[in-house]
């Protein structure tokens, strides 16, 4: 086979703490043509591998270089604080930045929040990754703030998580390359966009809910609407006693 305009299958990036699962199936229903490869890559190493066409297209972390990139947001997640079952913590429903003010609170290396300022008592020393500070949680030595999608990946069964209300959100998107928007990215930005099967594809053209209805009259007509049956109402005298109806005089036998 010559070359092709579209690669012989679609390559999907993403981040830890994204399943991309029920789009997945969704593509392998309505593109069986095309195998879907998935490929996993850091929150970091998420831009790099999308410039260099390694993959087509990725679910990212955002912010993202909109200068280079599109993409459409997808959700924001709850940001959660991961720690050990028997933690004080543990007996709120959620708390503040405030309320970890005294606790030994690790950002790793590859996190994915663009803080101002870390909550917390900071650590001897940043770990690595995500799962290094889960472990550093684990034997009690601090705490660690996340996206839940991240406190549930790495999930262990000494371990439990409460809401943040007021610190920072992750924000998930599907992005690539604006100069390499082929028609397998178009098909993917309608699954996860929610388009049916039948909706028209691409960005210029309309899609099957904004087509122009047939006009009234080719081949119809449109109903006359019926009046409503109301009924006037009969003004009333000063007395309180309704005025008499008028109408046409009655014919006396």
């Amino acid at each position: 086979m010559t070359g092709s305009e579209e690669s012989p299958s679609f390559r999907l990036a993403y981040v830890p703490g994204v399943t991309p699962a029920k789009w997945v199936k969704t593509w392998n229903e309505r593109r069986p043509d095309t195998p879907l490869t998935l490929v996993q890559v850091s929150a970091a190493e998420a831009p790099a591998v999308l410039r260099a066409a390694e993959a087509d297209a990725g679910l990212v972390r955002l912010p993202v270089d909109r200068t280079y990139f599109s993409a459409i947001p997808l959700y924001t997640e709850t940001t959660v604080v991961v720690v050990p079952k028997d933690h004080v913590i543990t007996a709120a429903d959620e708390v503040t930045l405030a309320d970890l003010a005294d606790e030994v609170v690790f950002h790793p290396l590859d996190d994915v929040f663009d803080w101002d300022g870390p909550p917390g008592e900071p650590a001897f020393e940043r770990p690595a990754t995500t799962p290094d500070a889960i472990e550093l949680v684990a034997a009690n030595v601090g705490l660690l703030v996340v996206p839940q999608s991240l406190a549930r990946l790495y999930h262990r069964k000494d371990l439990t998580y409460r809401p943040v209300t007021d610190a920072p959100q992750s924000g998930v998107a599907l992005s690539w390359p604006e100069e390499a928007t082929t028609d397998l990215v178009e098909d993917f930005i309608g699954i996860v966009r929610g388009r049916t099967v039948n909706s028209t594809r691409g960005r210029t053209q309309p899609s099957a809910e904004q087509k122009p209805r047939r006009s009234e009259g080719a081949g119809t007509r449109q109903k006359p609407q019926a009046k409503s049956p109301g009924r006037t109402p009969r003004a009333r005298t000063a007395g309180g006693k309704p005025t008499p109806k008028r109408g046409k005089p009655r014919r006396r036998s």
